[in-house]
């Protein structure tokens, strides 16, 4: 899979696939997306209820997201076990090109850790985050039934229907924990509606500064 390498607006990196036209993160900024859509809006949300919280998230990508996560972890003293899934995974030459502990607060050695770390195990990365990546299908892959937190994060419907489809919808929802959440940075009509058919509550959300106008959460009701 070919990927380029890019710069977004708030001068953090992305990636972008010339076979599919879609870039990994929004270019108003990938730092700027993630803080709101899945710290923010998921990760700080959750936080005020507990304090040890089951992640899930789709799209591993770049790490950006779970990096952040875990810098939240430990500035909060949050015990996260982490759960991620990803299709393609990053070259090293590739993930040690990006510029996104210049552009933040975490440092390089802990985002090259994250990398390293054994794919298809829990693998401790301090007493506050562990991390399980998978190398895998979301259509296929046998979910926990206690997760509480989605980072929903795949590429675009129009890019990767197969993968908004509402039975994979429906099987995201049947692995959260009544009042679970779902986030993601897509807001269209049909997803919302599917979404509200299998059951999730939606909130539309302000989205990033300079970036998207709006963004979704999607809450799993008390069953």
């Amino acid at each position: 899979m070919q990927r380029k390498l890019t710069t977004t607006k708030d001068g953090s990196h992305s990636l972008y696939l010339p076979d599919m036209d879609e870039q990994y993160h929004s270019m108003h900024g990938s730092i700027a997306e993630a803080l709101v859509v899945y710290i923010g809006n998921g990760l700080l949300e959750k936080a005020k209820e507990q304090s040890t919280i089951k992640v899930f998230e789709m799209g591993f990508g770049t790490g950006l997201n779970a990096m952040l996560s875990w810098m939240e972890s430990r500035k909060k003293a949050l015990k996260l076990e982490y759960l991620c899934l990803e299709k393609y995974p990053l070259e090293e030459k590739e993930w040690k090109s990006l510029n996104f502990a210049k552009q933040s607060e975490f440092d390089q050695q802990k985002f090259e850790d994250l990398h390293l770390a054994n794919w298809g195990e829990w693998v401790e990365m301090d007493e506050f985050f562990k991390i399980k990546k998978l190398q895998d299908d979301l259509r296929t892959v046998e979910l926990p039934n206690d997760i509480d937190l989605i980072y929903f994060d795949a590429f675009a419907p129009e890019k990767q229907p197969h993968l908004w489809k509402k039975e994979v919808f429906e099987k995201m929802y049947a692995s959260l924990k009544p009042a679970g959440i779902l986030t993601t940075y897509c807001v269209k009509g049909e997803i919302r509606r599917r979404l509200k058919e299998i059951g999730f509550e939606i909130e539309k959300l302000p989205g990033p500064v300079g970036g998207k106008r709006e963004v979704l959460r999607a809450i799993k009701n008390y069953e």
